[in-house]
């Protein structure tokens, strides 16, 4: 199930499934000691946290994003860090869409697939019901020339739900950028979800489930 925190380099063999198993939520006390802001660690990093705005699948923004803030759990924020220092002698970098995400958030997702009537973004494994979002220990991102902020050609855009965002299915410089997105997020421990080429996630121990609004 993914890649533990220590076995950097490592490649597994399969993403962990869709949907957590159904924690109970963890006190915001609890979620202030293990979350972190990324850009506390590396403020080159560039956070466009979609959910805070109308800029994304739902058209509106989502319940418990209040600031443009990435958090994740502290050894996801310190191995995105590190992906962020291999990645500047190239010029390039990490943009963060989503990060640490709220169970509010979650819910609200799974409320807008049943005003729409897509369940099958539910059961094509686009939405979870209990993401990893939620344990701080999901990334959705994408690669940015740090001179001009100009996002690389990755063939869709953030949140496509269609088999063209599935990370293996693209070609020229989208296939080239999705892997090298992929191949620098994996060299630090996360693991790609083949469906999303943004997605990643991170292995530690106990996870915790967490629904404290992001301010």
């Amino acid at each position: 199930m993914g890649t533990a925190a220590g076995c950097v380099g490592a490649r597994p063999a399969v993403a962990p499934p869709v949907n957590t198993a159904d924690l109970a939520i963890a006190p915001d006390a609890m979620a202030d000691t293990l979350l972190v802001d990324v850009r506390s660690l590396d403020p080159t990093i560039v956070v466009s946290m979609r959910y805070a705005t109308a800029n994304n699948f739902t058209g509106a923004p989502l319940p418990g994003y209040l600031a443009n803030r990435a958090l994740l759990r502290r050894e996801a924020a310190r191995a995105l860090a590190r992906v962020q220092r291999r990645l500047l002698p190239q010029g390039l970098g990490i943009e963060v869409f989503d990060a640490y995400r709220p169970a509010r958030a979650t819910q609200a997702m799974v409320n807008w697939t049943t005003r729409v009537n897509r369940p099958d973004l539910l059961s094509d494994g686009y939405i979870a019901s209990r993401s990893r979002h939620n344990l701080g220990l999901a990334i959705d991102c994408t690669l940015i020339e740090l001179g001009t902020g100009r996002e690389l050609e990755m063939g869709t855009p953030f949140d496509t739900f269609s088999a063209s965002a599935h990370t293996a299915n693209a070609s020229g410089a989208a296939a080239g950028n999705r892997q090298k997105l992929k191949a620098a997020m994996e060299s630090e421990g996360f693991v790609n979800y083949d469906q999303e080429w943004w997605h990643f996630s991170f292995d530690v121990p106990n996870p915790m489930r967490f629904d404290r609004v992001v301010e």
